[in-house]
């Protein structure tokens, strides 16, 4: 097992599937259903998941979540499918049956089918619910394209065979420290108090230990926001710009979310109006964020530059 480096999407989720609509065409690959997954279009299962979000780091990934026999379902994933063609392996449509595989569909928190999310160095971007016009999508599609590109994600899909390769068997890993190996244990059984423990001992025992503040920071943005309501934090946000407790709380939720440039950015504008005790409440929490995020990220980079300018 390896020691979370960063956030990662939320598997906490539950996908109510009461609601959806009985089969009314029949399975892809079938005359009146979608066309099976060829070319750029993949089907995505619990063990190609990972494999999956690896790829978003080299080219954009579409994600359909739907039901293959549902007619509304099937329709859109014509669309997107016909796009990936059109647009010659500058995406991958990845298909994902949430009756099949709930925990996937549960990794994006969806709510109802058919739901289109992007996937962009492996960080998910809600794009639309429902179906839409082959116009309407493209306009969408162009626009994650544009935003691949601003985050250095220019790489093409190589044509295949409309299966997700089966990733490499991976080497076996080196068994944790012990106190790595506590933290992670008591994540596994949602008991944070005490992974912050068994990091914070870490770090004690040993102050360059990257690894346990990543995991430190990681486990404590964990416990602030897990009580945390969105909408009421927004509010209280909104109400008072100048309340530093709303502010560092929507940070989180915004980290939390997967938006990381929008809790940098929050958090560094506050820091060119604010001065003393506050100014280094606001530095220490970015600091948190550039362990969680991994100074391997472009955008920690940037925004160490800007957090500089604003404190000098």
């Amino acid at each position: 097992m390896s020691q979370p480096t960063g956030p990662s999407f939320d598997v906490r989720g539950a996908v109510d599937l009461s609601a959806l609509q009985r089969p009314t065409v029949p399975p892809p690959g079938e005359p009146g259903g979608a066309p099976v997954a060829d070319g750029y279009v993949v089907d995505v299962t619990d063990e190609t998941f990972q494999r999956l979000v690896e790829d978003s780091t080299r080219y954009p990934v579409v994600v359909l979540l739907w039901l293959p026999t549902d007619e509304a379902n099937a329709t859109l994933a014509q669309t997107l499918g016909a796009l990936a063609t059109q647009y010659q392996g500058r995406f991958l449509l990845a298909r994902v049956d949430v009756e099949a595989h709930p925990s996937v569909a549960a990794a994006f928190q969806v709510q109802g089918v058919p739901t289109v999310v992007a996937v962009l160095q492996g960080q998910p971007l809600p794009l639309f619910q429902g179906n839409a016009s082959p116009e309407q999508i493209q306009g969408v599609l162009d626009q994650v394209l544009a935003a691949a590109e601003q985050n250095g994600v220019t790489g093409t899909v190589p044509a295949g065979d409309g299966s997700v390769p089966e990733a490499e068997p991976e080497p076996v890993e080196e068994p944790l420290p012990p106190l790595h190996q506590e933290a992670y244990d008591a994540i596994e059984r949602d008991d944070l108090d005490a992974a912050v423990a068994a990091y914070t001992k870490a770090i004690k025992q040993d102050p360059s230990d990257d690894l346990a503040k990543a995991g430190l920071a990681q486990v404590e943005l964990l416990r602030r926001t897990r009580d945390l309501d969105l909408q009421a934090v927004r509010a209280a946000a909104a109400a008072d710009p100048t309340n530093l407790d709303a502010a560092l709380d929507v940070a989180d939720l915004d980290l939390s979310g997967g938006k990381v440039d929008d809790a940098f950015g929050r958090l560094i504008d506050l820091v060119r109006t604010t001065s003393g005790d506050d100014r280094e409440r606001l530095r220490k929490r970015l600091v948190d964020y550039f362990e969680i995020v991994g100074g391997q990220d472009p955008r920690v980079a940037t925004a160490r530059r800007a957090l500089a300018n604003a404190l000098y």
